[in-house]
């Protein structure tokens, strides 16, 4: 499903603060494959996902999704094919539109405009059901502007509107890391939930060890601009913090020196 091969990007190339993010980066995901990432600070993992999602453009490499080469397509055009939810709850939704006009937008996310009626009384009862799933009470509310949410629920609601049509793939960047201990777990049962029903194939981003052990069914960790560590099956269920931690510090040849992720 999706195929990165010899990837590299560098930032600032020739001057003082020149940043190679990425080194040859080779990965392949099947389709349902559910893929935990983790690293210290500047590994390269936000921007892996951003070079997939076409933020920025790569520099040597290609990325091909579902037998597609992607990797000279612009961010736009690449967003009919990918879900993506962002560390930051105020980014996946437009505060100042309401509920159902978010839905509606997700809705459409790739396809032709037209002069239709704006939202039918079809997709309003199909959003209710879809936001009833989530149990946050917002299928009662789908005229309240989205701004009026908590960080929680806009997360839920974003997570719920990248995946409203199927996409091809679905990019989860920290998308718990600003929100409460509760409301993170929350969310997280929700992503699991979301992504087994629909069968995505999925990558998250995280700096929370435990999340990146007990979810999905691959775990990668990048150090430097390198993939550095690429595990799945039993063997991925089998591993503790402390396996992590040691695998570093062999892989990398220091210790992990990362806070959020050692106080998680």
């Amino acid at each position: 499903m999706l195929t990165l091969s010899h990837v590299s990007k560098t930032f600032n190339a020739g001057t003082i603060n020149e940043k190679r993010a990425l080194i040859d980066c080779n990965l392949h995901l099947v389709p349902g494959d559910f893929v935990t990432i983790i690293g210290g600070n500047g590994a390269g993992k936000s921007t892996l996902m951003n070079m997939v999602a076409g933020v920025y453009p790569i520099d040597a490499g290609t990325i091909t999704l579902d037998g597609v080469n992607i990797s000279q397509l612009s961010e736009p055009a690449r967003a009919k094919y990918l879900g993506r939810v962002f560390q930051d709850p105020m980014m996946g939704t437009a505060a100042d539109m309401q509920i159902v006009e978010n839905l509606a937008m997700a809705k459409r996310r790739g396809k032709t405009r037209t002069l239709a009626w704006g939202v039918t009384r079809v997709e309003k009862d199909e959003y209710a059901e879809r936001l009833r799933a989530l149990g946050l009470g917002l299928e009662k509310r789908l005229t309240s502007k989205v701004g009026l949410l908590s960080g929680g629920q806009r997360q839920a609601l974003t997570l719920l509107m990248a995946t409203l049509t199927k996409p091809k793939l679905l990019l989860l960047d920290e998308h718990t890391a600003a929100l409460d201990p509760k409301t993170a777990a929350k969310v997280l049962d929700l992503t699991e939930q979301i992504v087994a029903e629909h069968q995505l194939t999925t990558l998250m981003v995280t700096h929370n060890m435990n999340d990146a052990i007990r979810m999905g069914n691959r775990l990668i960790m990048m150090h430097e601009g390198r993939i550095i560590y690429d595990i799945a099956g039993d063997e991925k269920c089998s591993l503790t913090v402390k396996d992590l931690l040691q695998k570093f510090e062999e892989v990398s040849g220091g210790e992990l020196a990362n806070d959020r992720m050692l106080l998680s």
